[in-house]
């Protein structure tokens, strides 16, 4: 199994992934089923996202982003999916570990990502990856203009730094 840049030639399978428009909105927030082509190619269009395939064997496994946010030397790891018959067995875990080993080589100082609020399963895959709910008031500051409240989550090794969470720098 191996972590590959996402390639154009793939996007139709990924965008075929979401099972449902429910699922599809907990995924990337468009409630489509099949979400088009053309959108999952549009996301590569951003020089701040990275998109990857998990993948075994030629048979992509698993799609996910990481979005770079230089300034802050932060990656969030975003639009994660796993192929329908392909859940269940780990990909999603496994998907999210080699995207933050990524991120970090990439050289992030810190890694979050943000779970719909319904997603139950996904909360449940990356909790279990290593990843912990942000602290309470970071988590309504960067929810301040979102379409859903989400539930963030950073990497249980990623440094908070005090100006994260509201905190005065000295008394940190």
């Amino acid at each position: 199994m191996e972590l590959r840049l996402f390639t154009p030639e793939h996007a139709r399978e990924v965008a075929d992934w979401p099972l449902s428009a429910e699922e599809s909105a907990l995924w990337c927030g468009r409630r489509e089923s099949p979400v088009a082509e053309l959108t999952v190619i549009g996301w590569q269009r951003h020089s701040d996202v990275s998109a990857f395939l998990l993948v075994e064997e030629e048979k992509p496994l698993a799609y996910g982003e990481l979005w770079f946010d230089e300034e802050e030397s932060e990656v969030e790891l975003a639009r994660l999916i796993v192929a329908p018959e392909h859940r269940g067995r780990g990909m999603g875990r496994e998907l999210a570990r080699r995207l933050l080993a990524q991120a970090v080589g990439d050289g992030a100082d810190s890694v979050f990502l943000r779970v719909h609020p319904d997603n139950d399963r996904a909360l449940k895959c990356w909790l279990s990856a290593g990843f912990v709910p942000v602290e309470s008031r970071l988590a309504a500051q960067w929810n301040t203009r979102q379409p859903v409240y989400y539930l963030w989550l950073r990497n249980a090794l990623s440094p908070l730094r005090a100006v994260d969470v509201g905190q005065d720098a000295s008394a940190a």
